[in-house]
């Protein structure tokens, strides 16, 4: 299976039932990659919505399952937040999906929305909120430089 790469920065309208159209450039890497199936949830981060393709979805509850203790309370709670909020997202022939009053409400979404490829994941974000978790050329530039540096040196110990 291919590796999963979603990019792009897209608006697009929710209607009035919910329903957004995925856009085609995300279809395309799903059709590519052979994944159907999108599970969304709120980010836990920030305050927008996160499409995973199937398979993604199942390696980030691997990943949480390896982590967070079944026998431990606090993090038996983390776990049951976590699911929680997931749904799947069926896209239909014409690829839309479906966005819950829920979801829309968590996310502060009305009609206008942006979608955000973010690698393996998809951000929906309401389009006024869009430009909340970016920082300024200068800061952003300062920060990769900093983090890249960081990360050339663990790699070289």
């Amino acid at each position: 299976m291919e590796s999963i790469r979603f990019i792009g920065n897209i608006e697009a309208k929710v209607d009035a039932k919910g329903r957004a159209f995925l856009p085609s450039a995300f279809r395309k890497v799903l059709q590519q990659t052979g994944s159907e199936r999108l599970v969304v949830r709120q980010d836990v981060f920030q305050r927008c919505l996160v499409l995973y393709p199937e398979q993604v979805w199942n390696q980030r509850l691997d990943e949480l399952t390896a982590t967070l203790d079944q026998w431990n309370k606090q993090h038996q709670q983390l776990r049951r937040q976590y699911y929680r909020d997931a749904e799947e997202a069926v896209l239909d022939a014409g690829g839309r999906f479906m966005l819950t009053r829920h979801h829309m409400t968590q996310a502060g979404i009305q009609q206008d929305i942006r979608f955000i490829g973010m690698g393996d994941t998809i951000e929906v974000w309401a389009r006024e909120a869009s430009d909340e978790p970016f920082m300024q050329p200068d800061d952003f530039a300062a920060a990769m430089e900093q983090a890249m540096i960081k990360g050339r040196v663990k790699t070289e110990e």
